[in-house]
């Protein structure tokens, strides 16, 4: 009857702009109305979500929620202004990803080895940093656990979203980031960005010649993102089973279907198996 809202809780152009847009697309042609994404930036996510926890369970305001809103966050906050459990309704995983390590060209950093032996040669008093898209988010675990697992003293930065920090690591503010692959493939292609490592389990067929964390000597590190869509709490089934229908359609498109050409694995899962994900 009217235009539906997809909020997503980080800025445009960062890694959950990019999943969330050919998803509003297809949708909107498979719904017959128009679905507008409302880019809702800051505290990890928690603004955008807190919106949409409050908003009416009646199908018009919908959640691209990521592994930050719903699983990591009520883990690092004291309190949030809402429960990632109980005030959603999951609807469908969409996709997942690895995040990678950049480098500013400039550090001449090449290699896990060489990011190691460099923060320790600068050490606590002149840290390497490393931005991030936001306390809590993927990237910023990415990067305490990897201080964790290496020993490395690396001070993290963080932004309110992923672009803004992508765009002060190539103006050499800030000399790494971790992030999610999507987000800074093109700079990484166009040689602005130096790929370090990824941290899934296995190499990424767009980035074939970047090695793994896990295969750089530190075998148990593995971080991934992924990101699904959700609605307001006890939404009616009907439109939950119409929504969920029309996510499942959507995968199958191509413009869904080249995130793989990005580093995203778009990847469907339905009401019930995605909520016991999330839980899980």
């Amino acid at each position: 009857e009217r235009l539906i809202r997809l909020v997503v809780p980080f800025p445009p152009g960062g890694p959950t702009d990019i999943v969330a847009r050919p998803l509003a697309k297809e949708m909107s042609q498979i719904l017959g109305q128009t679905i507008v994404v409302d880019n809702r930036g800051g505290a990890g996510g928690t603004i955008g979500a807190d919106a949409v926890a409050k908003s009416a369970a009646d199908g018009y305001t919908l959640f691209l929620g990521t592994v930050g809103t719903q699983a990591i966050n009520s883990s690092i906050y004291k309190k949030l202004p809402f429960n990632p459990r109980m005030d959603f309704t999951p609807i469908a995983l969409v996709g997942f990803a690895p995040v990678v390590i950049v480098a500013n060209p400039a550090e001449a950093i090449d290699s896990v080895a060489s990011l190691i032996a460099k923060a320790n040669d600068r050490g606590k008093a002149a840290p390497l940093n490393f931005g991030s898209a936001g306390n809590g988010s993927p990237g910023h675990l990415a990067g305490e656990r990897f201080k964790v697992q290496t020993g490395a003293p690396i001070t993290h930065v963080p932004y309110k979203g992923s672009a803004p920090a992508v765009q002060d690591l190539i103006g050499g503010q800030i000399n790494l980031m971790f992030d999610p692959v999507q987000s800074v493939l093109p700079y990484i292609k166009s040689g602005r960005l130096k790929a370090i490592a990824v941290t899934s389990k296995q190499r990424l067929s767009v980035l074939p010649d970047v090695p793994t964390v896990a295969e750089s000597g530190y075998a148990d590190y593995e971080m991934t993102a992924w990101w699904g869509l959700l609605a307001p709490a006890n939404l009616p089934k009907p439109i939950l089973e119409k929504l969920a229908s029309a996510v499942q359609k959507a995968m199958e498109s191509d413009s869904l279907k080249r995130l793989r050409d990005l580093g995203i694995e778009p990847s469907y899962m339905n009401p019930g198996t995605f909520g016991n994900f999330i839980e899980t």
